[in-house]
């Protein structure tokens, strides 16, 4: 049977003939319930004291709850985003490869485009030497007009604009 502290302060044992000291044992009942009323107090705190960690502990499980969430949710974040990171930077090199095979084909066919041009340049200006080079008929008919016609300067207008003959650099 649980007694309070109140309860102990209201007992009075029974007495006999020569009974108890009543100072003393008055005495050691008040040290007594006022002992037993400080463990009364200190488990009522201990109580409210649980009860309060126990509202914690629902609190924090929720709160751990809630943080594992949130872990997961930034873990799969963080792999979506290295993911299409990737993805963005496959694109990005797929993209620079295509360009740089359209310019390889671009520079391949300028190349093929000048290499002719320059052919037929060539060719031309082959063909342009070759002419210089062979006589005029009408210089193997007369070859004394055509020697007379480079003195005086007259006659056909060569590739500079001075005739057949070049001026020469020292007499100017």
């Amino acid at each position: 049977m649980a007694l309070t502290p109140v309860e102990i302060r209201h007992m009075s044992p029974p007495r006999s003939l020569f009974g108890y000291r009543a100072a003393a044992t008055d005495a050691l009942l008040e040290e007594i319930a006022a002992s037993f009323e400080d463990v009364w107090r200190e488990r009522a705190d201990l109580a409210d004291k649980v009860e309060q960690l126990e509202s914690d502990l629902v609190r924090f499980r929720e709160l751990e709850s809630l943080l594992r969430t949130t872990l997961v949710s930034a873990e799969q974040a963080s792999a979506q985003m290295k993911e299409q990171a990737r993805r963005e930077a496959e694109l990005i090199l797929s993209e620079a490869r295509a360009e740089a095979r359209a310019t390889q084909r671009r520079a391949l066919t300028e190349n093929e485009r000048l290499t002719s041009e320059s052919r037929r340049l060539r060719a031309q200006l082959t063909a342009a030497l070759a002419a210089l080079d062979e006589p005029e008929p009408e210089q193997t008919a007369d070859p004394a007009a055509g020697e007379d016609a480079e003195e005086t300067g007259e006659g056909s207008v060569g590739w500079y604009g001075f005739g057949d003959a070049v001026p020469d650099a020292d007499a100017a």
